[in-house]
C-alpha cells in the first residue's frame, strides 16, 4: 500500500510543472511601453530587496530555534528529526512565497498591456499568473509531505510506527507557520505603511489620483501589494494546507490504531493526501474555465471566477467518494460517511466565501451603506464599517460551528453518543473537513493572488498614462481583485479554525508519545500508550471547572488582542514616518506636483522596509514564547485552554477585522465609480479615511491571526516533551 504515496508525489510534480508552464506563458507576453517596463522594474527591485532583508532576519531566528530543538533531542525531549523538519517546513513556505511574488512582479505590467487589447486578455494574464502561486503552494506542500513520509517510513521502526511518523511530520508545520507569520506581519506592515502614507497625503491633502506617479509613496505601495498579499498569503496558505493534511493524517493514525481491518490505519493516513492530490488535477481543470467577455461588470467577473472554483469544488466532492470507496471498501458504510465530512468542509468554505463577498463587495447593500455614510463625514464611515464587521462574524461562526458538528457526526456514523471510539472518528472527520475545504487551493489561491497583480496592473496603467479605456478595464480587474482578496482572507480564516481544532487533538497524541518517550504514564496511573482521548482528558482534569484551563483560555483570548494591538501600532508608527516623508518631498522638491521632477521613490521604499523589519520581530517571537511559557507554568491543561481561547477569539476577531477592512476599501471604490460625488469629493475623502483605518485591519492584523492560532498549536506540539518533563520534576 505504500506505493500510494508515489501518486501524491506525482500530483506535486504535475502542479509544479503547470506552475512553470503558466509562468513561461506569462513571460512570453509583451510588457508594454518603455515607461511601463521601467515602473515594473522599480516595483520588482523593491520587492526583491525587501524579501532579501526579511529572509536575513528570519534565517537567524530559524537557526536559533533549530539549535534549541537539537539540544532538546539530545536530552530526549523530542525525537532527532524535529530540528531538520522545522527547517524544511520554513524553507518550503518561504520558497512558495518567493516564487509567487516573483511571478506577480513580472505579471503586473503584462496584465496592464494585455488589458489594452481586451478585458478578457487582462483577466487571463492576471489569473493564470495568480495560478502560479496556487500551484506552487500545493505542489511544494505535497512534495514536502510525500518525501518526508518516505524518509520517516524507512528510518522509524517503533511499535506505534504510523502515529510517530505523522506526529513527527507535524513538526515541519511549525517551521511553515513561523515563516508564514514573519511573511504576513512583515509584509502587512510594509504594504500598509506605504498605502496609508500614499492615501492620506496624496488623496486627501493634495487631491491627486491613486497610483499617481507624482506621489513618492506609490512605488512602495505597489511593492507592498506583492510582499504582503502575494508572498505573505502564499506562505500563510502553504502552512494551512500542509497543516490540515498532516493533522488529519495524525488523527487517522490514532483513530484506526486498534482497527481489526488489515491496513486500514495506513489507508486513513493516506486519505487526506490523496484528496489533496485529486484537488490538484481538478484545480487545473477549473483554472482553464476562467474567462469573460468585453464590457463585463463586477457580477459577470465574479461569475467567471466562481465558474472555475465551484466546478473544481463539485468535482472534488464527487472524487472523494471514489477515493474512500477504494481505500475503505464498500462492505461497510464508513466510506460514504467519511466522504460526507469532506463535502461538509467544501460547503462551509463556499458559504464563508459567499458571506465575505456579500459583506465586502460594492455590488451589495452592506458596503454601499458604508459608502453612503460618507455623506456625514469620516467618523460615520468608520462607525458603520465597524458595525458591519461585527455583524459579518455571525454567518462564518455559525457555519464553522455547524460544519464541526456535521463533520463529527458524519464520520462516526451519526452516533451522538460520546464515547472514546466516536470521539476519535469524529475528530478525524473534522480534520477531513478541513482538508476538503482546502483541497482546491490550487484555484482558490489563484483567485486571491490575482488581486494584487490586478492592483499593480492598474497602478502601472495610471503611472504610464495609458488610454482611459485601458484604465477602465484595469479598474474593473482591480475592483474584482479587492473582492477576491477579501473572500480569500475569509476562506483562509475559516480553514484555519478547522485545522487548529484538528491540531488540538494532535497535541494530545504528541503528549502521549512524549510520556512514553520519558517512561511515564498519564496521571492516576493510566497507561499513556493505550489511553483514549477521553482517558486523557479525565487524567489531566481538562474541563471548564478546572481554573488552570480557564486561565489558559483567558491568556489565549488575550493573545489575539495583544497581537493585533502590536501589529496595528506597528503600522501606525511606520505610516507616520511615511506621511512625514511624502509631505517633505511635496514641499521641498520643486516641480514634483507639476510632474516636472521625479519623486524619491527609493527613500519611501526604504522607510517601509526598515519599519517592517524592525516591527515584525516582537509580535512574531511573542507567538512562540507564550505557548512555551504557558506549558512550563500551567502544564497540559493550561496549554489546551490557551489553544481553545486563542482559536475561538482569534477566529471571530480575524473575520471582523478582515470584513471591516474589505468593506471600507470597496466603499471607497464605490464612491470612485461616481457615486455620492465621485473622486475628489468630500465624501470620497471620508471613505479614504475609512480605507486607511481598514488597511491594517484587513492586510496586517486580521490575516495574521489565522497564522497565530495555528502557530501556537504547532509550538505546543513541538514543545510537548518539554512541558511533560517540566511537570514530572
Amino acid at each position: 500500500m505504500n506505493w500510494v504515496i508515489y501518486l501524491v508525489l506525482a500530483a506535486s510534480v504535475l502542479a509544479l510543472s503547470f506552475a512553470y508552464y503558466f509562468f513561461r506563458s506569462m513571460m512570453k507576453e509583451d510588457e508594454g511601453t518603455d515607461l511601463m517596463k521601467k515602473i515594473a522594474s522599480h516595483v520588482r527591485r523593491g520587492a526583491m530587496a525587501y524579501l532579501k532583508q526579511q529572509y536575513k532576519v528570519v534565517i537567524i531566528v530559524f537557526i536559533v530555534l533549530a539549535l534549541v530543538f537539537g539540544v532538546m533531542s539530545i536530552f530526549g525531549l523530542q525525537n532527532g528529526w524535529v530540528w531538520f523538519a522545522f527547517l524544511t517546513g520554513g524553507f518550503f513556505s518561504g520558497l512558495a512565497g518567493f516564487f509567487g511574488m516573483k511571478t506577480a512582479t513580472y505579471a503586473s505590467a503584462r496584465t496592464a498591456n494585455a488589458a489594452r487589447k481586451s478585458l478578457n486578455n487582462g483577466l487571463q494574464v492576471a489569473f493564470r499568473s495568480g495560478a502560479v502561486m496556487g500551484l506552487v503552494v500545493v505542489g511544494l506542500a505535497l512534495l514536502d509531505i510525500s518525501l518526508w513520509f518516505l524518509v520517516l517510513d524507512y528510518f522509524i521502526e517503533e511499535a506505534n510506527h504510523l502515529i510517530v511518523i505523522t506526529t513527527t511530520m507535524l513538526t515541519f508545520g511549525m517551521g511553515a507557520s513561523t515563516q508564514a507569520l514573519f511573511a504576513r506581519v512583515g509584509g502587512g506592515i510594509y504594504t500598509k505603511a506605504a498605502d496609508v502614507g500614499a492615501d492620506l497625503v496624496g488623496k486627501t491633502e493634495y487631491n491627486i489620483p491613486e497610483d499617481d506617479p507624482r506621489n513618492p509613496a506609490t512605488i512602495a505601495d505597489n511593492v507592498g501589494d506583492n510582499v504582503g498579499d502575494v508572498a505573505g498569503m502564499g506562505a500563510d496558505l502553504y502552512e494551512s494546507y500542509a497543516g490540515s493534511i498532516l493533522a488529519t493524517a495524525a488523527l487517522g493514525a490514532a483513530a484506526f490504531a486498534t482497527s481489526a481491518v488489515e491496513g486500514l490505519q495506513l489507508k486513513a493516513v493516506f486519505a487526506p493526501m490523496l484528496i489533496a492530490a485529486a484537488g490538484v488535477l481538478l484545480s487545473l481543470f477549473g483554472i482553464f474555465l476562467v474567462k469573460t467577455k468585453e464590457g463585463a461588470g463586477m457580477k459577470e467577473l465574479l461569475g467567471a471566477l466562481s465558474r472555475g472554483t465551484n466546478t473544481a469544488a463539485v468535482l472534488i466532492a464527487a472524487a472523494t467518494f471514489g477515493i474512500f470507496a477504494w481505500l475503505f471498501g464498500t462492505e461497510s458504510n464508513q466510506w460514504w460517511q467519511v466522504s460526507l465530512s469532506v463535502v461538509v468542509g467544501l460547503l462551509a468554505g463556499v458559504i464563508i466565501g459567499k458571506s465575505t463577498e456579500y459583506y465586502t463587495s460594492q455590488s451589495y447593500r452592506p458596503t454601499q451603506k458604508v459608502a453612503e455614510s460618507s455623506k456625514t463625514g469620516p467618523a460615520t464611515v468608520i462607525i458603520s464599517g465597524l458595525g458591519l464587521g461585527m455583524l459579518s462574524t455571525a454567518i462564518p461562526v455559525v457555519t464553522v460551528g455547524v460544519a464541526i458538528v456535521l463533520a463529527y457526526l458524519c464520520a462516526n456514523g451519526f452516533n451522538i453518543q460520546f464515547t472514546a471510539a466516536n470521539l476519535s472518528m469524529g475528530l478525524y472527520g473534522i480534520g477531513i473537513a478541513a482538508v476538503g475545504m482546502l483541497s482546491t487551493l490550487g484555484i482558490t489561491l489563484a483567485t486571491d493572488a490575482y488581486g494584487p497583480i490586478a492592483d499593480n496592473a492598474g497602478g502601472n496603467a495610471e503611472m504610464s498614462g495609458l488610454e482611459p479605456e485601458v484604465r477602465k478595464r484595469t479598474d474593473a480587474l482591480d475592483a474584482l481583485g479587492n473582492t477576491t482578496a477579501a473572500t480569500g482572507k475569509g476562506f483562509a480564516i475559516g480553514s484555519a479554525a478547522l485545522t487548529a481544532l484538528a491540531l488540538l487533538a494532535s497535541y494530545v497524541e504528541e503528549i502521549k508519545i512524549a510520556l512514553v518517550r520519558v517512561g511515564q504514564d498519564l496521571p492516576n496511573g493510566i497507561e499513556a500508550a493505550k489511553a483514549s482521548l477521553v482517558d486523557f482528558m479525565n487524567a489531566y482534569n481538562v474541563n471548564l471547572m478546572n481554573p488552570v484551563v480557564l486561565v489558559g483560555v483567558f491568556i489565549g483570548a488575550m493573545m489575539a488582542f495583544v497581537f493585533c494591538g502590536m501589529t496595528m501600532n506597528a503600522v501606525g508608527r511606520a505610516a507616520q514616518k511615511m506621511v512625514e516623508e511624502v509631505r517633505r518631498q511635496f514641499s521641498t522638491i520643486a516641480g514634483i506636483l507639476e510632474g516636472k521632477a521625479e519623486p524619491d521613490y527609493e527613500r519611501c521604499v526604504g522607510i517601509s522596509t526598515k519599519g517592517a523589519q524592525h516591527e515584525m520581530l516582537v509580535p512574531s517571537i511573542l507567538a512562540i514564547v507564550v505557548p512555551i511559557a504557558t506549558g512550563l507554568i500551567l502544564g497540559v491543561p493550561g496549554v489546551l485552554g490557551l489553544l481553545i481561547g486563542g482559536l475561538s477569539t482569534g477566529f471571530v476577531l480575524a473575520v471582523f477585522m478582515a470584513n471591516s477592512g474589505g468593506a471600507w476599501d470597496n466603499a471607497k471604490k464605490y464612491v470612485e465609480e461616481g457615486n455620492f460625488g465621485g473622486k475628489g469629493s468630500e465624501n470620497h475623502k471620508a471613505t479614504v479615511v475609512g480605507d486607511t483605518v481598514g488597511d491594517p485591519f484587513k492586510d496586517t492584523s486580521g490575516p495574521s491571526l489565522n497564522i497565530l492560532i495555528k502557530l501556537m498549536s504547532m509550538v505546543s506540539i513541538v514543545m510537548a516533551g518539554l512541558t511533560v518533563t517540566c511537570h514530572l520534576l
